[in-house]
């Protein structure tokens, strides 16, 4: 059993950059799209955005937080995360990958995503 959770865990974030492009008007900024597949076992660090992340969950789940009990990401649960504010900091917990579809207006030249406490 121990050898099988840390198998889990050893589960990495895989995204797919499926386009980026320049803002129309702002040479500083881009959207990017990408599909972000959230395998059981892995973990979405704490972080934010240089810009503006709009989401959409096609394929469902389980998640947790440190200290929360388990929580589901439903597929079609859609938000927006606003420029800098830290969010995430889940496991997926459960047998099932969470297929995120997430769009980036952001500023160009910088990470798309930074660590957050």
């Amino acid at each position: 059993m121990m050898a099988l959770a840390g198998n889990a865990a050893a589960q990495e974030v895989k995204r797919t950059e499926i386009g980026r492009s320049p803002v129309s008007g702002d040479a500083d900024k881009e959207i990017v799209m990408q599909l972000v597949e959230f395998p059981p076992g892995a973990r979405s660090p704490r972080h934010f955005h240089n810009g503006e992340e709009a989401f959409h969950v096609i394929e469902g789940g389980t998640v947790q937080m440190p200290g929360k009990e388990p929580k589901e990401r439903p597929v079609g649960e859609r938000g927006i995360n606003q420029r800098g504010v830290p969010h995430a900091g889940y496991t997926v917990v459960g047998d099932r990958t969470v297929k995120i579809l997430s769009v980036y207006v952001v500023d160009k030249g910088k990470p798309l995503q930074e660590s957050a406490p």
